[in-house]
């Protein structure tokens, strides 16, 4: 038997007990909200889902994130940072990197030669270790999160929702969205792994969760 005739074979049994007169339009669609199961420490769970996915993940205090930001930037050597317009001053460490203001806007040759990008995030996803930026103030043009080896996310607790379904109510769906699960990544046909081909090589998260 082919799969397509197990795939038919398995929709007949599904409909058997359908009655022919019966119509999906007549059928309403259950939209009772299924019950949450990301458990009451939403920031544990995000901080444990994102390491999963190779991301390094920090929990600080609002006076402690800059502070994070820059151990994070010296752990790789970064050198010269993207800042994009509308980041806080207060995220932004001292150190030894040239900081890149995207206004103008820089070009693709200097986005490449950088080491690192500081950004803000939309929201963040607890049971998937997902951020989401809709690239508004503090997060920049799409490029600039695309080709710095390093991409710095700075999250605040408030910011990150249960479950898939609270993110996608947080968002407009007329932004440009990008939604990311840890450093970019990829595996050819024998399942090696290659990160940094399509992004970041590294992806550092900093969360602030005063309280």
């Amino acid at each position: 038997m082919s799969g397509r005739q197990t795939v038919l074979g398995a929709v007949r049994g599904a409909l058997a007990g359908v009655p022919a007169s019966e119509s999906p339009d007549e059928v309403p669609l259950p939209r009772g909200r299924r019950a949450d199961h990301a458990g009451p420490d939403i920031i544990g769970l995000f901080t444990e889902r994102a390491a999963e996915y190779r991301a390094t993940v920090v929990r600080v205090t609002a006076a402690e994130a800059a502070d994070a930001v820059g151990r994070a930037l010296a752990r790789t050597g970064a050198r010269s940072v993207v800042v994009p317009p509308g980041l806080p001053d207060e995220l932004l460490p001292e150190g030894p990197w040239s900081r890149l203001e995207d206004t103008p806007p820089l070009t693709v040759a200097q986005l490449d030669a950088a080491d690192a990008v500081i950004t803000t995030v939309t929201t963040a996803i607890a049971v998937t270790g997902t951020v989401t930026l809709d690239h508004g103030p503090g997060q920049g043009r799409r490029v600039l999160t695309l080709l710095p080896d390093q991409h710095v996310c700075v999250v605040r607790a408030d910011q990150i929702a249960p479950d898939v379904p609270e993110a996608l109510s947080l968002l407009d769906p007329y932004r440009p969205l990008t939604l990311i699960s840890g450093p970019s990544a990829t595996s050819d046909i024998e399942l090696d792994r290659v990160e940094g081909v399509h992004g970041p090589r590294i992806l550092d998260i900093v969360v602030i969760a005063d309280g």
